[in-house]
């Protein structure tokens, strides 16, 4: 590991404590890996053998490998595997009811505030009520100063790259990196979830911090 690297975790470990105590105050349960292995590994061993498990569309949860795990170990709805668009809405909807659902968070703040963009609503309807279990594989890139800077980062960095990856045709985000479409059909921004607080029972929403650059 070079000097430089080894600053940059030891800061990361240092802002994650930080950042963890204020989730706790929320009412999040939340740790902290180094590294994404490392992340898989815990979320894996989080699960029950028997669960049913879903999750939401992120560039977080498949680059890590984790849904490659998911899929070997456990009984799963998978929207993916529809073959009409009317399946897939279903399969959707019954991700609701799922015992655990993965997802990642567009931007957490440092005192603990949890912000996400959503076009259907799915990803953001599941974290907030429905599945018994929330599990959100986070990197610390998408931890923000303040809850101010969560939205600003939700709006202009994740949202635009977004548009980008669905090949979306609302490109006043994907070109300008900022919300300016949002009356188009195309748009992702339908939604803006704001969780002041774990709504649910304590340790119902569990956050996995990862000392890496993961997603957008």
């Amino acid at each position: 590991m070079t000097e430089a690297k080894k600053v940059e975790a030891e800061r990361n470990e240092l802002l994650a404590a930080h950042v963890i105590k204020n989730l706790e105050k929320r009412n999040f349960e939340a740790c902290y890996c180094a590294t994404a292995k490392e992340a898989v590994e815990k979320i894996i061993s989080m699960i029950s053998e028997t669960a049913t498990v879903s999750w939401g569309g992120s560039y977080s949860l498949t680059d890590t490998g984790l849904l490659d795990s998911v899929k070997q170990k456990f009984s799963v709805i998978d929207r993916d595997t529809a073959k009409t668009p009317e399946e897939r809405t279903e399969l959707m909807r019954k991700s609701l009811c799922s015992d655990v659902f993965l997802t990642s968070f567009n931007a957490v703040s440092e005192d603990g505030v949890v912000i996400n963009i959503d076009g259907n609503g799915n990803r953001v309807a599941a974290i907030t009520y429905g599945p018994t279990s929330v599990i959100a594989m986070v990197g610390m890139n998408k931890i923000s100063k303040t809850q101010e800077t969560a939205l600003v980062r939700a709006r202009t960095v994740a949202a635009p790259l977004n548009v980008h990856r669905f090949g979306r045709k609302t490109t006043g985000c994907a070109l300008t990196g900022s919300c300016q479409d949002c009356l188009s059909q195309e748009c992702i921004c339908n939604v803006i979830q704001t969780l002041r607080r774990n709504p649910g029972p304590k340790g119902r929403i569990k956050v996995v911090l990862v000392g890496e650059e993961l997603g957008f």
